[in-house]
């Protein structure tokens, strides 16, 4: 082929970008034709947050841009063909969505808790639960929902789902979707454990957003997935970093007392799991200064670290870091060196807050996810279960750490609850060494998120188990030597 036939070719080949409405007008023609976002992602073969995305403004690219376009189009030739706006619902069983605040319109038409005089599965967990809110029946107790999600009897059934932006509402029974999936690998790979875990984690990232949609039911508040991120959250490079410091310990003793000392290695369970548990943003940031800290807020801040003059017995809280001056830490960071400062412990001045990036925010915005996780791994550690304990581990932590600027995960752009998240899971290993050093023990080591070197009866301080309010041994060893003998050893020579 020549050079003019091969460009005779890439221009027969070449296609035109395909014009999208603007992004409320996608909406618009999917709600007048009574249509969930689920079903327009089912159709599309991606998920319902996609949708979700190219109707708050952002575009599909390639083979699902043509797609997604044949669908708009053809709902707008759909419904200048009628008379008047579709009021029906479609075949498929799915309920008019209401167009201003993009709830489901609950049949009861009510937001009142009402009592159920015969009990009613759980839109979360499938349990009996005996009240409703908004006309689906569920737990009002999170320790209970957890507990009933635990039955691994319960058969699986399809779910139903209907997304405001991350607020998922649920129009069926929820199935167990741990059990259903580690159930279904098995069946797939014909009992090979090593087929079925290797499937499991591969679809890790999709699952994990799929159960934080499904236990975002009944949530208060809509989670904002692409917002807008000062630069500061951004990567300065395609390799490089942004400029949050999330204070990873690593850290080591300076100095032992003489003699023979042994030590163990303990291993925190579930670090980011339980951090999932922490204060996040709901909405996008906002810029402020000054010194004043907001505790209904959670963000990112510009700080001037307190001096830190125990650093011979105890990490620093912000970390092993090199360089002075002011650094932008997360919202656990400053929350720790704040308490850290207080009466209680009194062990630093207070930080220096010079400015801010934050927004309303609430510990529980991940709590029924986290319970999920939380009760399918102590299921699967009490059966010895290793396929959903692999499984549920890959879940937890391809959800945190593809949160950022990751191709991994579309669905939700949060670098901000990485860097939360993981900072959280720092600060709840530095308060155990701080738990440690309070009860008589001898801290030797702390790092990442989940080893902490002791010396002493640890055993009187920390419960021993797998649990994610346990700890385990990873290693004994010995450092130091006997005064006794060394003088033997001495004298022989």
């Amino acid at each position: 082929m020549t050079d003019f036939e091969a460009i005779d070719t890439l221009l027969a080949g070449a296609k035109q970008q395909i014009a999208l409405p603007p992004a409320q007008e996608r909406r618009a023609l999917r709600e007048k034709l009574n249509l969930s976002r689920t079903q327009v992602a089912q159709a599309l073969g991606v998920s319902p947050s996609t949708v979700g995305g190219w109707e708050s403004g952002r575009d599909p690219s390639g083979e699902v841009r043509e797609k997604y376009a044949y669908f708009l189009q053809g709902a707008q030739a759909k419904l200048e063909a009628r008379a008047e706006d579709v009021s029906d619902v479609l075949s498929d069983g799915a309920a008019a969505e209401d167009g201003t605040t993009g709830t489901v319109a609950a049949d009861s038409g009510s937001d009142e808790v009402q009592s159920l005089t015969t009990p009613q599965p759980c839109v979360l967990c499938g349990g009996p639960a005996h009240h409703q809110v908004a006309g689906f029946p569920q737990h009002l107790d999170a320790a209970e929902c957890g507990t009933a999600a635990a039955s691994p009897a319960r058969a699986a059934k399809p779910v139903q789902v209907r997304p405001v932006g991350r607020r998922m509402q649920t129009a069926s029974e929820t199935s167990d979707p741990i059990g259903a999936a580690v159930a279904s690998a098995l069946a797939t790979h014909e009992g090979d454990v090593e087929a079925a875990i290797a499937a499991l984690v591969k679809r890790a990232i999709p699952d994990a957003m799929a159960l934080l949609d499904a236990t975002r039911t009944g949530g208060r508040y809509d989670i904002v997935a692409h917002p807008w991120m000062p630069d500061i959250l951004r990567k300065q490079s395609a390799r490089g970093s942004d400029q949050i410091w999330e204070a990873r310990p690593k850290w080591a003793r300076p100095e032992l007392p003489p003699g023979a000392h042994e030590v163990t290695a303990l291993d925190i369970n579930g670090a980011y799991l339980s951090a999932l548990k922490t204060h996040l943003p709901i909405g996008q940031l906002e810029h402020s200064t000054g010194f004043d800290h907001d505790r209904r807020r959670a963000g990112v801040h510009l700080i001037t670290p307190p001096a830190w003059e125990h650093d011979d017995v105890l990490p620093n809280p912000v970390g092993a870091r090199d360089e002075p001056g002011p650094l932008w830490v997360t919202e656990p960071t400053l929350r720790l060196l704040l308490r850290l400062s207080g009466p209680k412990y009194g062990l630093c001045d207070p930080p220096e807050i010079h400015e801010s990036f934050t927004s309303g925010a609430t510990e529980n915005l991940l709590e029924k996810f986290r319970i999920v996780l939380k009760d399918a791994r102590d299921r699967a550690i009490a059966q010895d279960d290793e396929v959903t304990l692999e499984y549920v581990k890959a879940m937890y932590a391809k959800f945190v750490s593809t949160l950022g600027e990751s191709n991994y995960n579309r669905e939700i752009y949060r670098t901000d609850w990485m860097h939360l998240i993981r900072s959280q899971a720092f600060a709840n290993l530095w308060m155990k060494a701080y738990k440690a050093y309070d009860e008589g023990l001898m801290v030797v080591r702390a790092m990442g998120t989940d080893e902490l070197h002791v010396i002493g009866d640890w055993r009187a301080v920390f419960p021993e188990g797998r649990g994610v309010s346990e700890v385990k041994v990873k290693d004994t060893y010995s450092v130091g030597t006997d005064p006794e003998t060394a003088a033997a050893g001495e004298a022989g020579d």
